[in-house]
């Protein structure tokens, strides 16, 4: 597992008519993830993509693909998104039945497992589940929606789960999402995120691989 930055950039965000092109512009400026958020408008408001996305981005790249599905009762869709291409698939765990059960699941098809937090939900409902973790994603504003601005009270919780990952000793990824920027990124970092997903502040700018450098060099501790 790295132990430096890495940067997903959120397809959301990005041109859906030259997807192709879109992805192969930011694997050049250096994306190390790319990130899918998959909503159903029940979980969270609006829809968003479903495993025909994910096919076509993963025709269009070799990076690892991180599905993050923001949709109720997730254990229906594993298959599929495992079968479209994804590489690590992230539930909800306020929205999965049995999360113990969904984890095993996506391992059990040679997936990547993670879980994702909405803002209001604390960091202990994991513990019981970090053995079956290959990482985490803080989620710091409200689901489903691109643009929204960085919750700065959501540090001191990235912060209370860097600090359990650590006292397991699990290699577990700890990822962060929602109005992440150049000018938060090295607060986020202090805190213990390692991958920063961003999807506006990536593709809203011409220059995509100076938007990920600047995050990276942002987040950098050094």
């Amino acid at each position: 597992m790295s132990s430096g930055i890495l940067v997903a950039p959120s397809i959301l965000s990005a041109d859906l008519g030259h997807l192709a092109r879109e992805i192969g512009e930011v694997e050049a400026g250096g994306a190390d993830w790319l990130h899918v958020d998959v909503v159903d408008g029940r979980f969270a408001p609006h829809l968003t993509f479903g495993p025909a996305t994910v096919k076509a981005t993963r025709r269009a790249t070799r990076l690892p693909i991180d599905v993050h599905l923001m949709v109720n009762e997730p254990e229906r869709y594993l298959e599929a998104f495992a079968q479209a291409g994804a590489d690590q698939i992230t539930v909800h765990e306020e929205a999965c039945l049995d999360l113990g059960r969904a984890l095993a699941k996506i391992r059990a098809l040679g997936k990547r497992a993670g879980v994702a937090l909405k803002p209001e939900t604390s960091v202990e409902t994991l513990r019981a589940h970090l053995a079956a973790l290959d990482q985490v994603l803080m989620l710091c504003v409200s689901p489903g929606q691109s643009g929204q601005a960085f919750q700065e009270s959501q540090l001191p919780k990235i912060a209370a789960m860097r600090e359990m990952i650590d006292q397991s000793g699990q290699p577990i990824y700890l990822e962060v999402d929602g109005g992440v920027s150049a000018e938060n990124a090295e607060r986020i970092a202090r805190a213990g995120g390692r991958v920063l997903v961003s999807g506006s502040k990536i593709f809203d700018t011409p220059d995509r691989g100076a938007a990920i450098r600047a995050l990276r060099q942002a987040a950098s501790l050094s």
